[in-house]
């Protein structure tokens, strides 16, 4: 059963989180598996994938966003782009377009970010927008200060997450065909929550980046949680092997409907704008071609098919010129 754990530092300005993806994921995967025209993911996609799933999980769940959060990686290598987008209420979607061979121990930087040109973003779209109201969209290289590449794409959440929020971020990710999971940990900012103040530390230091000895501490601890731990252990199990001497007060976990979940946002309306917005003369060339225009969803493979009188309702409801001259109106 796939779980949302959520946790405090009693004392300290440090929350955590434990996402474990079970049914969720092997559900994305089996469906990609089940596409006859791409085929199964390769180990490295899979654990690539995974991962990306598990972390954007834990963001949405830590900034509570109405709308949907996207994490996105893309670049210059086989792996083209992989997305996943969660929404507030922790249904997901992931999917990862790979274009040539990968060697079965890729790392990041093999799959993705080959000649330097790989880019992570993170997309926050209001799902009420008011008019005029764009997605927020923040964009960072696969690279740290020192142009080195990210071989992980825990480092590279974790280096957005520092020069973009200003937040120390300890983050555990894994994943395999079975299981997709995660560990946040995070510090919080002290100015304006003295509840959470343990000593007579100033807060002006206590907010410094990298300077809060609880979360060093803590982040050390965190640190030290394995892949292989990650996967298999229970949630009760890995808090009580990382922090056993450390008071932690945790919360109701979010498993169920009310947890992470599978679910596609895809629909035959969504589809039909996009055949509007290729266009008239594009829609009309498909169709000689084709006979029907044909789009299939890579986040849960689902077909939809329009032939020339759906093209020409489409276009018509738009004042447009409707492709197809055989149709009668």
């Amino acid at each position: 059963m796939s779980e949302l754990h959520k946790f405090l530092f009693d004392g300290m300005p440090v929350r955590g989180m434990i996402v474990r993806l079970t049914q969720p994921w092997t559900e994305i995967l089996a469906r990609r598996a089940s596409n006859s025209t791409t085929g199964a993911y390769p180990p490295p996609v899979v654990e690539l994938l995974g991962e990306m799933t598990a972390a954007a999980t834990l963001m949405q769940a830590n900034i509570k966003f109405n709308g949907a959060l996207i994490l996105q990686v893309f670049g210059d290598g086989p792996v083209k782009i992989a997305v996943s987008e969660v929404q507030a209420d922790l249904s997901l979607r992931s999917t990862a377009k790979v274009m040539g061979d990968i060697p079965d121990n890729a790392h990041l930087s093999e799959m993705v970010n080959v000649h330097g040109k790989g880019r992570c973003a993170i997309t926050l779209d209001p799902k009420d927008k008011v008019p005029g109201q764009q997605p927020y969209q923040g964009v960072v290289p696969l690279v740290d200060d020192h142009n080195r590449k990210f071989d992980k794409l825990s480092d590279v959440l974790q280096h957005y997450m520092l020069k973009s929020e200003q937040l120390d971020t300890t983050l555990v990710l894994a994943a395999d065909e079975n299981v997709a999971a995660g560990l946040l940990i995070q510090r919080l900012p002290v100015k304006g929550e003295a509840n959470l103040l343990r000593s007579g530390i100033a807060e002006a230091h206590q907010d410094q980046i990298g300077l809060n000895e609880d979360y060093n501490r803590i982040s050390i601890l965190a640190s030290s949680l394995t892949r292989e731990e990650l996967l298999t252990l229970d949630v009760d199990t890995i808090l009580h092997r990382l922090f056993w001497e450390e008071k932690v007060l945790r919360f109701e976990p979010q498993a169920g409907l009310l947890g992470p979940h599978f679910a596609c946002t895809c629909s035959r309306d969504r589809v039909a704008g996009m055949i509007r917005g290729l266009g008239v003369k594009e829609a009309e060339e498909i169709l000689a071609e084709r006979g029907d225009i044909e789009v299939g969803c890579d986040f849960c493979g689902k077909q939809y098919r329009f032939d020339a009188v759906d093209a020409a309702q489409i276009f018509k409801s738009k004042g447009d010129q409707p492709p197809g001259t055989a149709v009668v109106q």
